[in-house]
């Protein structure tokens, strides 16, 4: 699911682009109908972003779960809306009305308008700061003794939940930057990261493990979020993809751009280095920066924007490379949800067996 702000048929909507009105309301019998079919075709579980511009993850991903029998959620949440407390009752009222169904993909942010909508103004290093501490009253309050912590951030007495959950949630942090990768290796279940050529996915792997080594803890399991264009052929699979660029205004572009320009992101400013040879000469072929890996979805959208693009055979085969440099999860989401997760759920999860790692849907 790539969002709950308006599942379209194309890119443009990310970024409330043109042809924005065109596209299918994200109520929920919609939503309703991707979740049974990620779930139908075999799926492990749906991301559902957080932020202003869509529909509350919590109260969708509640709802959704009542539809569903066996679907994991994988929700996300911001420490600068909600305190960590409140966060953990929450996350163990929905794992035990779930069934144990909930993860957590728990996200710093680095736009700072966005930063300053919800009325936060702390910088980079601050935010990550925070999210440490965060991060550590979460789990302590999962504890089974009243937990009390004094920080910069947060002063609690005598944390707890009604019931603590018997499984936690898992908790799935992404970030590559200086300040993210510690918090990352300290705290982590699953590390994210968007998707890269394989080497720079590999050198990142290899940072948050020795750092999680440095930090006494098991690293993490590793998890890699991707668009995904498959079809039938390699031709057809292409055309596909340079339709969604189709009659895109460049001036509309360059507008994307410079927003993306202004974020804190180091990793949306790896995303967007993947696209720069495009810039400077306009060739589509300059977007394949890996064979079958595309960046031009991140043209027009902040975030994950790199895709797999493929016959239904060699977007499997990609992801079997990846999960040769330690990827376990891989979270894959298409324009529009719901033909493209039956499209990948039909065509290529057949073909990756079952020691491949656990697959989901994302925003």
């Amino acid at each position: 699911m790539r969002g709950t702000h308006g599942p379209g048929h194309d890119t443009t909507t990310a970024t409330g682009g043109p042809g924005a009105d065109r596209h299918r309301s994200p109520d929920l019998r919609y939503l309703t109908q991707i979740a049974l079919a990620a779930e139908h075709t075999g799926f492990d579980a749906i991301l559902t972003p957080a932020g202003t511009f869509n529909e509350d993850p919590w109260v969708t991903c509640a709802a959704l779960a009542q539809a569903t029998e066996r679907l994991k959620f994988l929700v996300a949440l911001r420490p600068d809306s909600i305190s960590p407390v409140l966060a953990a009752q929450m996350a163990a009222t929905f794992q035990r009305q779930s069934g144990g169904r909930l993860l957590l993909n728990v996200v710093t942010g680095g736009d700072p308008a966005e930063q300053a909508r919800v009325g936060d103004h702390l910088d980079k290093a601050a935010r990550y700061a925070r999210t440490d501490e965060w991060l550590t009253v979460l789990r302590g309050t999962w504890a089974a003794e009243p937990f009390d912590h004094t920080g910069p951030h947060y002063d609690v007495t005598g944390a707890t939940v009604f019931s603590p959950p018997i499984l936690p949630p898992g908790v799935y942090f992404g970030g590559s930057s200086a300040e993210a990768a510690p918090v990352a290796a300290r705290h982590a279940d699953v590390y994210l990261t968007w998707g890269e050529p394989p080497a720079d996915v590999a050198a990142k792997l290899d940072h948050i493990r020795a750092l999680a080594t440095d930090a006494g803890r098991t690293p993490p399991r590793f998890g890699i979020r991707f668009h995904v264009v498959a079809r039938d052929t390699t031709e057809q699979a292409w055309k596909a993809a340079e339709r969604l660029l189709t009659g895109i205004d460049p001036a509309h572009v360059a507008r994307v751009q410079t927003t993306l320009a202004g974020t804190q992101s180091t990793g949306q400013a790896r995303q967007s280095d993947l696209h720069a040879a495009f810039r400077d000469s306009g060739r589509t072929s300059d977007l394949e920066v890996w064979p079958n890996v595309w960046a031009g979805v991140g043209l027009l959208r902040g975030g994950a924007g790199t895709a797999l693009v493929g016959s239904h055979r060699e977007v499997a085969d990609r992801i079997r490379d990846y999960a040769a440099l330690g990827i376990e999860e891989f979270i894959l989401s298409g324009f529009p949800h719901l033909e493209e997760t039956y499209e990948v759920g039909e065509g290529v999860l057949p073909l990756l067996g079952t020691g491949t790692g656990r697959v989901g849907v994302g925003r």
